[in-house]
């Protein structure tokens, strides 16, 4: 398995149960499809066209359902490992190749339409491109300062241009590409804006050296990205249509922070609070840069052999590593990671290709990173030991600026009052956290503001709202999103803080419809009584499962929790087989169904057998290999049933946030 992994890298990521079951299926190429997505994080599989035998391959396909032509000639032949090394190959030849038409092809065309026939990360580059040169014209004017006024107004109408696009009717990739284009777009308004106010005439004032800057070299055809004196080439990894973080201020100075540690070859570590962006921000640095970046949540079960096959994975990918919760894992076991990661380093200051790590001669690309991520002063955590922390460039992280972020999220998506809507939106969250009684499960953080606002642009766009006011969609999307969640004292709290900051807003009756009846049909059948709140709760799951994919039921013994999730189940199956609806959010529902309490650590999550160093899945990994593997548009819950502590939800942190995948130690 070593001689395979050394010969694809990304192979390093994988279990070696997995990597088995690629390698046993050597005669069908297609098997690999299942596993494309781990080992490139934004191809979901490869198009071989028609017929199930062929080996010719024609384009990747994103998870978002982008599709990308690979070029001609690229066949499935002979190992695995080599042509999937042409495949890695291919795929960033065939970005190179689209980034120069791009390139080429963006002063032609109308902007508008340009943006809707590039691959998305493509989009966000190029126009970033010529961005920095219109910047760098007005500097070499006479007269910068009024050449900037004018730019800054072409700026705006852009925008204007893109959010009238945001509204019409389009697919939901191309919405996609243009919600990360106006997040991008927004900021480069603001960085123009800021150039104007401190009257920034030079290209070597620091607040313009400050920001990220893309250039195209011509002559070598590479997209070159700097920022301050840090000079790194574009990676060409293909990412798909991925949302791309709000910059704010706060994200700049991390930018800075990173970049300036890779330049010194050191690594980087945010450490703060919980959702203050610390991974996502590593992650959207990543993104800018078009580098791989593996995610890993670490835990208190790791050993140094698995560190070490992880870094050796990274040095020869180039790829960067993001832990989660570094400060998780044991103080003899960093002692050693401290060692290996020094290796990496000293090698990297060398500027050589190829060095001993862990007793073997192994390939390095210098584009490898590592990043650590920590929640100071948590239970159970462990302070790094110092010859760790000098690796390390550490980053502070603060409460962002909500305000900011709700404003660009909801231009984004097409509102046209952002401002007053975002100013408002803030306050309620921050009466209520002030005036409302205080629960362990409320939470008025980042994450519950960033879904309130996918909320209310998906609301936005549904079609029983067109004609409405801006106002009663957001105040809905609101409501939908906490009041499921308060007691009853609380919702008539909220609901008078909601009066006060919308004065005279009349908030129609919402029809459940369908979903009533059917739900009121299975809880009679089921022998229960059709209780008014019950069947109303029972709908109150329902939206909240539209709009998170990790929800708790919280509530006293006896109160209806198991059948309240039971009936929403039985509800969404007949409404899928009897009544044939052709809503895409009833399907047929499946339940997996667990108590984590009544079981080892070991027997959740799965371990290692210390003597034959042998994997053994747990029951939880198993279960959800289970779900994930069915491909039908079938409805899979997870149901960890029983009571919640910190020893095995810390586990599943990377699963709720938006990696969205669960990190074992095989």
């Amino acid at each position: 398995l070593e001689t395979k992994r050394m010969s694809f890298p990304r192979f390093y990521f994988l279990s070696n149960d997995e990597l088995l079951e690629i390698l046993a299926q050597t005669k069908n190429v297609q098997a690999v499809q299942p596993h494309m997505g781990k080992c490139f994080d934004g191809i979901r599989s490869l198009d071989f066209g028609e017929d199930p035998k062929s080996i010719d391959i024609y384009a990747m396909v994103s998870g978002e359902a982008e599709y990308v032509s690979l070029g001609k000639n690229l066949k499935a032949r002979g190992n695995v490992e080599q042509w999937l090394t042409a495949v890695e190959a291919a795929m960033q030849n065939s970005l190179k190749k689209f980034a120069k038409s791009g390139y080429l092809d963006y002063p032609k065309t109308p902007r508008n339409e340009w943006v809707l026939q590039q691959p998305a990360q493509l989009v966000l580059v190029i126009s970033q491109i010529y961005w920095c040169m219109s910047v760098e014209e007005q500097f070499a004017k006479d007269d910068p300062t009024s050449g900037m006024e004018v730019f800054l107004d072409e700026n705006i109408s852009n925008l204007k241009g893109s959010t009238a696009l945001v509204r019409g009717n389009l697919t939901k990739l191309h919405r996609k590409i243009l919600a990360a284009l106006i997040t991008i777009d927004v900021h480069a308004r603001d960085i123009v804006d800021s150039l104007v106010k401190e009257q920034v005439t030079k290209d070597t004032d620091f607040g313009w050296q400050m920001q990220l800057r893309y250039t195209y070299n011509e002559s070598e055809d590479v997209v070159v990205v700097k920022q301050t004196n840090a000079i790194f080439n574009y990676a060409y990894e293909y990412l798909g249509a991925q949302s791309r973080l709000v910059v704010t201020p706060m994200t700049d100075r991390c930018y800075m922070t990173l970049t300036g540690a890779l330049h010194l070859k050191l690594g980087g570590a945010p450490a703060g609070p919980a959702g203050t962006g610390k991974t996502e921000t590593t992650k959207d640095l990543g993104k800018a840069l078009g580098v791989q970046c593996v995610v890993f949540n670490c835990g208190d079960n790791l050993d140094y052999k698995f560190m070490g096959k992880f870094f050796s994975g990274l040095a020869q990918c180039g790829a960067w590593a993001c832990f989660d919760e570094f400060n998780r894992i044991d103080i003899e076991v960093l002692s050693v990671v401290a060692q290996q990661l020094l290796t990496i380093q000293n090698a990297l200051k060398a500027e050589v290709t190829s060095f001993f790590f862990e007793g073997r001669e192994i390939k390095l690309i210098s584009t490898c990173g590592v990043f650590i991520t920590m929640n100071p002063g948590y239970a159970g955590r462990t302070e790094l030991p110092d010859n760790l922390k000098a690796l390390f460039r550490p980053m502070a992280m603060m409460i962002p600026d909500y305000g900011l972020v709700a404003e660009v999220m909801l231009f984004s998506e097409g509102f046209e009052d952002a401002k007053t809507l975002s100013r408002k939106m803030v306050k309620l969250y921050k009466l209520s956290s002030e005036q409302l009684s205080q629960q362990d499960h409320y939470d008025f953080g980042m994450r519950a503001v960033k879904s309130v606002l996918v909320m209310a642009g998906s609301l936005k766009r549904a079609e029983a709202n067109i004609g409405l006011d801006e106002n009663v969609v957001l105040i809905r999307a609101m409501q939908d999103s906490n009041i499921p969640k308060f007691l009853a004292d609380d919702v008539l709290l909220f609901s008078s803080i909601i009066n006060d900051l919308f004065p005279g807003v009349v908030i129609p009756q919402q029809d459940y419809g369908a979903l009533e009846q059917a739900v009121i049909k299975c809880v009679l059948k089921a022998g229960l009584q059709a209780e008014q709140k019950f069947v109303l709760k029972v709908i109150q799951l329902f939206e909240t499962l539209n709009v998170r994919f990790g929800v708790m039921l919280v509530g006293p013994t006896g109160s209806g929790k198991t059948e309240n999730y039971r009936m929403l189940q039985a509800a969404m199956t007949t409404l899928r087989e009897d009544d044939n609806i052709d809503d895409d959010r009833f399907q047929i529902t499946h339940t997996y169904i667990l108590n984590p309490k009544c079981i080892k650590m070991g027997e959740l999550y799965g371990e290692y057998n210390l003597m034959t160093n042998e994997w053994t899945d747990g029951l939880a990994s198993t279960l959800i290999r289970q779900a994930v593997a069915d491909t039908t548009k079938d409805r899979k819950w997870v149901m960890f049933d029983g009571p919640v502590d910190a020893i095995w939800i810390e586990n599943m942190n990377t699963v709720l946030d938006d990696n969205k995948k669960l990190c074992l130690n095989s």
